[in-house]
């Protein structure tokens, strides 16, 4: 495995969120040599405009950006709302495909994973993250998947559930196998 760090971006912003939590485990439980940054300042970023993208951008999107050149990876943890992609997240896609084809994110490995309510445990938000990511510069490896239906989790924290640790624990190290 390479060195490296990895930027972590949640597209939740409540503060007991079981993704949220999903952060907190992959900071406790990051392998040897891994550096992981959490960028949780999402809900600071103003919505993405291209006039508003300037020389005096807003700081929030400059630390978001700053954040996302100094990783060779980046893991987005996300909940599913309403089918698809939370807006605080979309945003940040926006923000960090900018400038277009030269984002800080280009050719960089990413992967998608998460908690949400349902059976599927935010599928299809999780392939709406890829395929929007993809779009704007970065390398979706796809096959590090983890939608983890919240029920199953029985009101507990991810840490007390061996298996999301072991699996949690795993893309990381092969997320960051994947940095060049």
């Amino acid at each position: 495995m390479s060195d490296g760090t990895v930027l972590i971006l949640v597209g939740s912003l409540r503060a007991a969120s079981i993704n949220r939590r999903l952060a907190e485990l992959a900071l406790e439980t990051a392998p040897a040599g891994v550096t992981l940054e959490w960028f949780d300042r999402l809900g600071e970023l103003p919505h993405y405009n291209e006039d508003i993208d300037t020389e005096s951008v807003a700081e929030p999107v400059v630390a978001l950006r700053a954040a996302a050149a100094r990783a060779g990876a980046t893991l987005v943890i996300t909940p599913e709302y309403n089918g698809s992609i939370p807006g605080v997240l979309k945003n940040a896609i926006d923000w960090l495909s900018r400038p277009y084809g030269n984002g800080a994110l280009k050719g960089k490995p990413l992967a998608v994973v998460g908690a949400s309510l349902g059976q599927y445990g935010g599928v299809w938000a999780h392939d709406e993250t890829r395929k929007s990511f993809g779009i704007a510069g970065p390398r979706v490896v796809d096959d590090l998947e983890l939608s983890i239906p919240t029920k199953s989790l029985d009101g507990k924290h991810p840490r007390e559930h061996a298996e999301v640790v072991s699996r949690l624990r795993d893309i990381i190290g092969k997320l960051v196998a994947e940095i060049d």
